[in-house]
């Protein structure tokens, strides 16, 4: 049986607009090529206009449409309000004021995409939740979220994030959070922003939605701590300011660390109580990741650190977030594939190496993209990772676009490297160097384009898998 997310006179008197008809909407979507039967087209106008796609999404089944405008040969009732994106605002609040799940909001310069779907993996062993899908924590992906709440949730946890200074506050405030987490300050956005300092500002607009003894869960290395805590205590004077780190102070403290080829086991003392949880992810900064996700499913979630440990165990980063893995070479033999090519800043540049030179290989292999949105100092800052570069034990370095040129200038020249205007332009470099038993990292800004070397690299692994089972029912074919 259906449940329905929203009635027609729901949607209308939360959005003040008027609907022709008496429809039911199980879900909302704003494309339609992943819009599922019964679900609300908001047709939003941001790189394109979704009025465009009205009769496209009635075509795919959708329920009825959200528009600012009457559209002809619709297809299918509509709901007409004066702005679509403040309209979906306010069904996101709507959606939030009927539901008494516990809400966790999650920002930071890095992790954050990685604590929110850790958080949402223990909320989903822990009864019905609701968590944001893939990054959605712009402008119209925190509101997407909220409205797509269902009444009967338990938890709920949410991602926020910024592209310009000024929006991490009002999406705050939309979602309201009991929890509020930031991961970590650091050089991101700078362009923007300005400094560092501006970044941890900005971040900590996250506090200005929180509820009352709600709780801020903050980083305990950052140098920006002391800072956080005064604006998260100025937003809600009653706040509980929680950290998590190595450091003995800490409420969620790292005890250990052991790392694999293919993940770690993380020891951690979670407000007196130790728990172990094994992760399909390298590097010391999934276990910081495991302790904010931890930390706040204690502390505001209402569950035992065991049972959230529990349900940890196992994860695996999303796409695109050193997730890990292995592929079959063509020749025979197989290599690893440590896939990061989401995003990349100075920080998380770092610690991705770091963890690099963890892993057991035959060799370690990197392929790095250019970090976006750093200001003028983005040449030295990339140039500043020759250091973490060379410490990561790397045998050889494939470099793409224009500032990551500085940093090829400031490698040893005895560090065997290719620099590429395009991700393109490495692929065949990076074939030929392949053989059995290397360990490959790939990193970068989104905007640079490593995804395609990884996904090419996996189609290229696929071809010879394929090539292999050929041969072998070949052979085997001549021996009957």
């Amino acid at each position: 049986m259906t449940e329905f997310l929203w009635t027609a006179a729901d949607a209308a008197a939360a959005t003040g607009g008027t609907t022709n008809g008496g429809w039911l909407a199980s879900g909302l979507s704003i494309d339609t090529r992943s819009l599922a039967q019964g679900d609300l087209f908001v047709a939003l106008t941001d790189q394109r206009d979704g009025h465009d796609f009205v009769a496209q999404a009635f075509a795919a089944g959708a329920s009825a449409a959200l528009v600012s405008r009457e559209v002809s040969e619709a297809g299918g009732p509509l709901l007409v309000v004066d702005d679509v994106l403040p309209a979906l605002e306010a069904m996101g609040i709507a959606a939030r004021a009927r539901c008494e799940a516990v809400r966790v909001a999650v920002t930071g310069s890095v992790g954050k995409t990685s604590v929110k779907e850790m958080l949402a993996q223990i909320f989903r062993a822990a009864g019905t939740a609701h968590w944001s899908v893939k990054s959605f924590n712009n402008h119209w992906g925190v509101p997407l979220t909220l409205a797509r709440l269902p009444q009967n949730a338990e938890r709920a946890v949410f991602e926020i994030g910024m592209s310009t200074p000024g929006e991490i506050a009002p999406r705050s405030n939309m979602v309201r959070p009991h929890c509020a987490i930031i991961t970590e300050i650091a050089g991101v956005h700078l362009e923007g922003l300005g400094s560092i300092e501006g970044v941890a500002k900005e971040k900590s607009g996250i506090f200005v939605g929180l509820e009352a003894e709600g709780v801020a869960v903050l980083p305990a290395s950052s140098a920006y701590l002391d800072l956080l805590k005064t604006r998260a205590l100025e937003a809600v004077n009653d706040a509980e300011i929680l950290t998590f780190g190595t450091e003995s102070e800490s409420d969620a403290r790292i005890l250990s660390y052991e790392a694999d080829g293919h993940g770690a086991l993380a020891e951690l003392d979670i407000l007196g109580t130790k728990v172990s949880v094994r992760l399909q992810a390298g590097g010391e900064h999934w276990a910081l990741n495991a302790a904010a996700a931890l930390l706040a499913s204690v502390a505001s979630a209402k569950l035992s650190a065991s049972e959230a440990a529990e349900a940890l165990g196992g994860f695996a980063p999303p796409a695109g977030r050193g997730g890990v893995e292995e592929l079959a070479l063509p020749g025979g033999g197989k290599f690893t594939l440590v896939d990061d090519s989401y995003n990349a800043n100075p920080t998380s540049m770092r610690a991705a190496l770091e963890a690099l030179a963890a892993r057991p290989a035959t060799r370690r292999l990197v392929a790095l993209g250019a970090m976006g949105e750093l200001g003028p100092d983005s040449a030295r800052m990339h140039a500043a990772l020759s250091d973490a570069v060379e410490a990561s034990g790397a045998d050889h370095i494939w470099l793409s676009g224009a500032d990551m040129q500085a940093l090829a200038a400031a490698l040893p020249k005895s560090l065997t490297q290719h620099w590429s205007a395009k991700s393109g332009g490495l692929l065949e470099h990076v074939q030929n160097a392949l053989s059995h038993g290397d360990v490959l990292l790939i990193k970068g800004s989104n905007a640079s384009g490593m995804i395609q070397l990884a996904d090419a690299l996996r189609l290229w692994s696929a071809s010879a898998d394929k090539q292999m089972l050929e041969r072998g029912v070949e052979h085997a074919a001549k021996g009957l």
